[in-house]
């Protein structure tokens, strides 16, 4: 900041301006108004001789713009910004509420168009004009209410990047996981992949489409209304709004499963090539409920409403410490179920048999049966289940002389540890054709002992049911999916692929874990929880002729999330017309 000298004389501050604006000013008027010459102006105020005709120049085009704010002076109007200059806002709203619209509904139209007031403003101004709050309404009438003051959604294109600004509701934080995207190359696998373009929207924009809406938690495909104005959501996949309902239908219908796993393998090498993969994967069985036609479908169990129901059975794969899901596959029928296994084996060892990266597999007692376990020990691959407990093994255990059980303290990876009583022996399992290890645990929680079985002689005790233990995030992340990515929405009104559907919420789910990882203290963070305390936000969104700004609103955890998003600064997004990301919190709430 520039300092006026201290007792300096009023002849001084009008012939030596230090202030910026004050010495153009001075020097503009001795040209102009006291007609010196340029090459002495410029010499007294301290300008070259090409600076100051520049000057001139800017002078005489702001003077033909004819702008309403003054070049020099500023005129401070005290208290709040008025909202309504001229009434047309107050007037609008006062209009819609004839109509039988809600607030919530006026709001809606109004951030659609360049007035941008929230709820509690268009209240005031309805109490104002004598408006009391709505009765309860039928259906019928909210649908009918304001039907003629629908607008029509733009239509979706590639965005031109045109510099301009806009605001953007609820999801802005989405932005945030571009820099992970490019990163680590998942907008290279995407633009890679097998998936197809259409003629209007690129093979990226249409990934990014689907992404969007998983990550900023949409409930329905169908419900087009909630993203078709959101321009934030629109800029995200690189287009000037997200495309309708049946475009989301009609493209799902074109993907096959070659190319979702030849997509999944891309981001495999992807996850193992950072070394986001460990020695160790988790893998269970989820069931995907299904409210259409359930005609060509199989009854599957769902532990969630405890019951089963005609359904999809899927399989997922994860990563146990960074909880990274590598493998699914929806295609899964009651004749295959015991193959699926193997079929990952090959999926994560892609052809090479000799890749002894992967170490270790746990899965529960049903995942896979006793013949199986036996293939997988000539694959020279470890496997840590639970074999189904008999009444007389249990009877058994129970007869043990205390003597017989030995106490294991168990450590997790949040530091905290249990102590357990096992008992091991050698026992022999029909399918398998001979002995392998079991371990009969108690302490757990459970009224019968668990039994863990393993071809794996040398891993300690502790170390097994440490690994068995963890088994437990492969299912909170299946009963995560199912709620936050919204894969028990399926229905015939919106037809979308699972098989698509799945891989689309994997990715998404990867995309929050990559956040939890690089956010200290949340790294255990589900995506709910990630959304609702980073991503859920709304701000603004500038476009430059170099850069994106994405000016998120004050919120409690954004110092967090700007800290991490510090690293990314100088990133650049080659989708994004090769433009300078930059994410940053706004001066204002």
């Amino acid at each position: 900041m520039v300092l006026i000298s201290p007792n300096i004389c009023p002849c001084e501050y009008f012939e030596k301006p230090v202030l910026v604006n004050q010495r153009k000013y001075e020097a503009l008027k001795c040209f102009f108004y006291e007609k010196e010459s340029a090459q002495k102006v410029a010499s007294k105020f301290g300008y070259t001789l090409s600076s100051f005709y520049s000057l001139t120049r800017n002078f005489r085009n702001y003077l033909k713009a004819a702008k309403a704010e003054d070049m020099f002076f500023l005129v401070s109007k005290p208290g709040r910004k008025e909202k309504d200059f001229d009434g047309k806002i107050n007037l609008l709203i006062i209009n819609l509420r004839k109509q039988y619209l809600s607030i919530p509904d006026i709001k809606s139209i109004l951030d659609s168009t360049d007035y941008k007031v929230s709820e509690k403003y268009i209240w005031q101004v309805l109490r104002k004009e004598g408006f009391a709050r709505l009765p309860r309404r039928s259906k019928q009438v909210r649908n009918t209410a304001g039907s003629n003051n629908k607008i029509k959604a733009p239509i979706s294109a590639t965005i031109d990047y045109i510099p301009e600004k806009f605001t953007t509701q609820n999801a802005i934080g989405i932005f945030c996981l571009l820099p992970y995207m490019r990163k680590y190359g998942i907008d290279v696998a995407i633009n890679n992949s097998l998936y197809p373009g259409t003629s209007s929207i690129s093979k990226y924009s249409s990934i990014l489409s689907f992404i969007a809406l998983k990550i900023s938690n949409v409930r329905r495909y169908s419900a087009d209304d909630l993203w078709c104005m959101d321009r934030g959501l629109g800029l995200f996949a690189g287009l000037t709004v997200l495309p309708k309902t049946g475009w989301f239908s009609s493209y799902s219908s074109r993907i096959t499963r070659k190319m979702n796993l030849s997509f999944l393998k891309s981001l495999h090498r992807i996850w193992k090539n950072n070394g986001l993969l460990s020695d160790t994967m988790n893998l269970d069985f989820t069931t995907i409920p299904y409210w259409g036609d359930d005609s060509q479908l199989e009854n599957n169990w769902s532990g969630k409403r405890n019951k089963a129901l005609s359904s999809m059975l899927a399989v997922l794969a994860q990563e146990p410490d960074s909880g990274i899901i590598d493998y699914t596959d929806s295609n899964i029928r009651h004749s295959n179920e015991p193959e699926v296994v193997l079929e990952f084996l090959d999926f994560y060892r892609d052809g090479n048999p000799k890749d002894t990266s992967l170490k270790y597999i746990v899965f529960d007692s049903k995942f896979t049966p006793y013949k199986n376990l036996r293939r997988l020990d000539s694959k020279d691959l470890k496997f840590i289940t639970i074999r189904n407990r008999g009444k007389k093994i249990v009877e058994r255990l129970d007869n043990l002389p205390s003597t017989s059980w030995k106490r294991i303290r168990v450590m997790n990876a949040d530091g905290k540890g249990r102590t357990l009583k096992v008992f091991e022996e050698k026992v022999f399992l029909d399918g398998y054709e001979k002995e392998i290890r079991q371990i009969a645990i108690t302490g757990h929680g459970k009224i019968k002992p668990a039994l863990i079985i393993t071809n794996d002689d040398d891993i300690t005790q502790e170390d097994i049911v440490r690994k068995y233990s963890r088994r437990w995030i492969v299912e909170k992340s299946i009963s995560e999916q199912i709620e936050f990515f919204h894969l028990n929405r399926v229905s015939s009104s919106m037809v979308i692929k699972v098989d698509f559907d799945l891989t689309m919420s994997v990715l998404a789910h990867n995309l929050y874990r990559l956040l939890a990882i690089n956010l200290p203290g949340y790294t255990h963070n589900t995506s709910t929880t990630l959304f609702e305390k980073f991503l859920y936000n709304s701000g603004e969104i500038e476009i430059t002729s170099e850069k994106i700004i994405v000016q998120m609103k004050k919120k409690r955890n954004l110092p967090a999330l700007l800290n991490e998003m510090e690293k990314f600064e100088n990133i650049v997004i080659p989708d994004m017309d090769n433009k300078k990301l930059i994410i940053t919190g706004s001066s204002t709430t």
